[in-house]
């Protein structure tokens, strides 16, 4: 899986804290999420592309 979370959320300026707090995780999963190590949920995914003003597929490809 690839993700194109880093640079949307460099894009708006947030840290991987504060997105992981935005979507309610753990920093870890965001840095997990950002290295294609863990796939999440499609309510977690959602969650992430609502936060980073994008659409789930514009920021993961499968």
């Amino acid at each position: 899986m690839h993700t194109k979370i880093k640079e949307f959320r460099a894009k708006l300026n947030l840290t991987q804290e504060q997105l992981a707090d935005a979507v309610n995780v753990r920093r870890e999963t965001i840095v997990f999420l950002e290295a294609g190590k863990y796939n999440p949920s499609l309510k977690l995914a959602h969650d992430v592309a609502v936060v980073l003003k994008t659409s789930i597929d514009d920021l993961f490809t499968f």
